[in-house]
């Protein structure tokens, strides 16, 4: 089974969102293999933000993350990387559809809201970035029994 990383951001945090962008997920049949709620230091943002270092936006995207605390949360099952980026939405919430955790929730594109993972590769290294061994789970979910073929 695929995993992707989901990052509620500092302003989902604040806005009291977690529960509602964890449902969606659940709801949708993912399995919730990690969850935790960190301030992440500067030095694993910087290494989570490499790809756009020297990009304009850069040193905003570090600080807004380290700002305050965020829920950083692992999910598994077939497609969820591909799936969660739909779910989701654009980068920008006023280019997101309405159903998307950033068309529905976000309103700005300095604040919107959720993170997730881009690929398999991306998740699997952002995955190992911020959570160690011990802290995903594989277990098995008695109700995903009937999801898949």
């Amino acid at each position: 089974m695929d995993r992707t990383l989901l990052i509620v951001k500092p302003d989902g945090v604040q806005r009291n969102l977690v529960g509602e962008i964890l449902s969606r997920w659940e709801k949708r049949g993912f399995k919730l293999v990690a969850l935790k709620l960190v301030v992440p230091s500067k030095e694993l943002a910087e290494q989570h933000y490499g790809e756009h270092k020297g990009k304009p936006f850069y040193d905003k995207l570090v600080s807004f993350i380290t700002s305050g605390p965020a829920v950083f949360i692992v999910f598994e099952g077939k497609g969820v990387v591909e799936t969660s980026r739909k779910m989701i939405g654009a980068t920008n919430p006023l280019n997101s559809e309405p159903g998307t955790v950033r068309g529905d929730l976000a309103v700005d594109m300095g604040r919107n809201v959720i993170h997730g993972s881009d690929s398999k590769d991306s998740a699997a290294r952002e995955i190992k970035l911020w959570f160690g061994d011990n802290e995903v789970f594989s277990w098995t979910s008695h109700s995903q029994a009937d999801l898949y073929e």
